[in-house]
């Protein structure tokens, strides 16, 4: 049986909260209560809920966490806008990012159409 750790999406995912952490550890201290704990919780939430709609064994359940997963790639994407704007990360890491979370997204509407077949 495969097992969810072996899906592309998930793996990127979780190379994205590894870089977020690191990232965000760099942040300003008075952020560790606002932009920090959001961007990192919102990163978790991607591979957090591509293994959660994989576990559930139903390909509409499995489609609705990708979903929630892809809102939140979109959602981490603008905090790290509103970051770079902010001074608190530069351009090149947002660029960096933001392709992984562009290819996260293709991944996961790839996925969904392999699900409607």
């Amino acid at each position: 049986m495969k097992k969810f750790k072996n899906l592309k999406i998930w793996q990127e995912g979780i190379k994205i909260v590894f870089i977020v952490y690191k990232i965000t550890s760099q942040f300003p201290k008075e952020e560790k209560y606002g932009l920090i704990s959001q961007i990192r919780r919102c990163s978790i939430s991607i591979p957090s809920n591509i293994a959660e709609g994989y576990g559930r064994n139903s390909d509409a359940e499995m489609n609705r966490f990708l979903n929630i997963a892809r809102g939140s790639s979109y959602e981490l994407e603008t905090q790290l806008i509103i970051s770079t704007e902010l001074g608190f990360m530069d351009t090149k890491q947002l660029n960096n990012l933001t392709e992984q979370l562009e290819n996260i997204q293709r991944g996961i509407t790839n996925f969904q159409k392999k699900l409607k077949k």
